[in-house]
């Protein structure tokens, strides 16, 4: 299905953020006062960064194109991504700070962002290494939405060239806060592959609440296929438009400690299935083996195990399966 003689199996391109979490929030204080928290912590966030580090986990080959700021919250990213053996040869040094989020868990493990897109915002198609590219399987795009300069036409742009060099090309979007949703991300749909929102962003985008009528939606601006992250409930796939959509549940004996980098690690469990040849169907259910894992434990990808882990937890949990 792949040119072998690719450097790398997937490349990450978009959104990079560390990521300070708090918890346990469930009400701010009043101003000017002070409360105890449980713990006060630094990861690594943003999608393309937690993906890529994930896939690395997984036992891919995966790079990152991206970019930072000359500070101390970079320079703990990019210790992490060459702790893990992602690529940073595509990581470019912005004069803007590092984007950073503060991410506030309830008791229920829900959490709540502040964030500030700092180097994020001025990340544009210019910034796009394409001898990565070129030397890639698969080319996802990450936080779409969330980033200003790259939004819309660059987005579109790179996506189509990744697909005249052979490539296959692979978006997820983040919550657009600005709520332009489809005004910026119509240009990108053509050129996608595998369309990979959550259900809410997908709800958003579409205007439509069913499944069905949400993937026709996207067919019919291009996409190629679609898959939809339902959270617990699993995902949603629908490979042709012509095709009947199924439903991959998840695995109803894992506790959340922590949802955040859910979305971004089905995603690479799903990306690192497509790289190593599995049909669509493995590929969900992959996905929501390592969403699973991830929010097992705090941080984005600190849940994250080998693949020969996650098939051994497929193996032993099957009857766990919402059915």
């Amino acid at each position: 299905m792949f040119d072998s003689s690719n450097l790398f199996d997937v490349v990450c391109v978009g959104n990079i953020v560390a990521d300070v979490i708090v918890r346990t929030v469930d009400s701010l204080p009043p101003k000017g006062t002070l409360i105890y928290k449980d713990s006060i912590d630094l990861y690594s966030g943003g999608c393309a960064m937690s993906s890529s580090v994930d896939l690395a986990i997984l036992g891919a080959k995966s790079a990152i194109i991206a970019k930072i700021g000359g500070d101390s919250f970079g320079e703990f990213l990019k210790n992490v991504l060459v702790k893990n053996s992602v690529d940073i040869t595509g990581l470019k040094i912005s004069e803007y700070p590092t984007s950073a989020s503060v991410a506030l868990i309830d008791s229920n493990s829900e959490r709540t962002f502040l964030h500030c897109p700092g180097s994020n915002a001025y990340f544009t198609d210019n910034d796009i290494d394409w001898d990565i590219v070129g030397n890639s399987k698969i080319v996802f795009t990450a936080g779409m939405l969330i980033m200003p300069g790259f939004d819309g036409k660059p987005c579109a742009d790179v996506l189509k060239k990744s697909r005249e060099m052979g490539k296959i090309t692979a978006l997820d979007t983040a919550w657009d806060s600005t709520n332009r949703w489809m005004k910026k991300l119509e240009p990108c749909m053509q050129y996608i592959d595998f369309f990979m929102p959550s259900v809410e962003e997908a709800e958003k985008l579409s205007g439509e609440t069913e499944h069905k009528k949400i993937a026709d939606i996207f067919f019919d601006m291009g996409v190629k296929h679609v898959v939809i992250k339902l959270g617990k409930n699993g995902c949603y796939l629908r490979e042709t438009k012509a095709g009947e959509g199924r439903y991959f549940p998840t695995y109803g004996n894992v506790k959340p400690a922590d949802t955040t980098g859910a979305g971004d690690s089905f995603c690479a469990g799903f990306l690192f299935g497509l790289s190593r040849g599995y049909s669509l169907d493995e590929c969900c259910r992959i996905g929501n083996a390592v969403g699973s894992h991830c929010v097992m434990k705090t941080g984005a990808t600190a849940g994250i195990v080998p693949f020969g882990q996650i098939q051994e937890f497929m193996r032993e949990n099957k009857r766990y399966l919402h059915e």
